[in-house]
C-alpha cells in the first residue's frame, strides 16, 4: 500500500504544480510581493506555524539543547543527513552533476562505515564535500518555474515546484517503503527538534529585528531557493526539514 500512496501523492503534487500560474517573469524567483498572490492565506498558515513553534517546538528544542552537548546534537544531525544519501545523489545525477554524485556516494560509504552509521563525518575531513540537492532544485535546473510562494501547515515556506519535488523525494528516500510509518514519524520529530536546537537564539534575534517577520522569512526562503537552483550559495550546511522553516534555518546557520 505504501508505494501506491506515494504514487497518489506524487500525482497530486504534480497536478498542483501544473495548475498553479507561473510567476510574471523569471526574475520573480527573487523576493517580492509580486510572487506572493496568496499572501492572505499564507499569513494565516504562517501564524499557525509560528504559534506551533513558540508553544511546542521551541520549548522542546530548548530542553533538548540543555541536556545534550553540541557534539551529541551534531552527531544526530550527521546521522539524519547521511540517510538522505539516495535523494541527494539521484538529484545530483538528474542535474548532470556527476562529480558531485560520485562525491556523495563516497561520503555515504565513508560515513556509514568509518563514521559509525553516519553519526560522525570523517568524509568532510577527507575532502568529500557535502551537497544539498532535492527534486525541487532539479525542476528549477530543468527550467520549471517555481509558481507563487506558498506556506504549508507544519511544513512552512514552499511553492508548487517544491511541493512536487517533495513528493518525488519522498519516493527516492526509499526508507518509507521498508520502515513502519510510526517509526518514521518519531525519527522525523527527533530530527526536527534537534535541528531547531541549533538556531534558537538566531530565530529569537531575527524576530526581534524584523519589522515584519513574515516578509523576512518569505524573502529568505525565496532567495535561498533561487541561490540553490543556480548554485550561487554554499549548500554544504546541515539538513533541517520540514516542521519548522528549513530554508530559513539554513540562512540563520550560515
Amino acid at each position: 500500500m505504501r508505494p501506491r500512496r506515494a504514487l497518489v501523492l506524487l500525482a497530486a503534487a504534480l497536478a498542483l504544480s501544473w495548475a498553479m500560474p507561473p510567476p510574471r517573469a523569471r526574475a520573480a524567483e527573487g523576493a517580492g510581493t509580486e510572487n506572493d498572490p496568496l499572501e492572505g492565506f499564507n499569513r494565516k498558515m504562517f501564524w499557525f506555524n509560528d504559534k506551533l513553534d513558540v508553544y511546542v517546538l521551541a520549548p522542546v528544542a530548548t530542553g533538548w539543547e540543555k541536556v545534550s552537548p553540541r557534539c551529541v546534537r551534531t552527531s544526530v544531525s550527521n546521522f539524519f543527513g547521511n540517510l538522505r544519501f539516495p535523494v541527494v545523489t539521484i538529484n545530483d545525477l538528474l542535474q548532470g552533476k556527476v562529480k558531485d554524485g560520485a562525491s556523495d556516494v563516497g561520503r555515504f560509504a565513508v560515513n556509514t562505515t568509518v563514521g559509525v552509521l553516519g553519526f560522525f563525518d570523517p568524509a568532510s575531513r577527507w575532502g568529500l564535500e557535502k551537497h544539498q540537492e532535492d527534486f525541487g532544485q532539479t525542476l528549477g535546473v530543468w527550467g520549471v518555474p517555481p509558481g507563487p510562494y506558498l506556506v504549508l501547515p507544519f511544513l512552512g515556506p514552499s511553492d508548487p515546484r517544491d511541493v512536487a519535488g517533495f513528493a518525488v523525494d519522498y519516493a527516492l528516500a526509499v526508507t518509507p517503503f521498508f520502515i513502519d510509518e510510526y517509526i518514521l514519524v518519531a525519527a522525523r520529530a527527533v530530527d526536527v527538534v534537534n535541528e531547531r536546537s541549533f538556531v534558537l537564539k538566531q530565530v529569537e534575534d531575527a524576530k526581534a529585528a524584523s519589522f515584519d517577520y513574515y516578509v523576512f522569512v518569505r524573502n529568505a526562503y525565496l532567495q535561498r531557493r533561487q541561490a540553490l537552483v543556480q548554485d550561487l550559495a554554499d549548500t554544504s550546511g546541515g539538513e533541517s526539514q520540514e516542521l519548522y522553516y528549513p530554508e530559513f534555518d539554513q540562512e540563520l546557520k550560515q
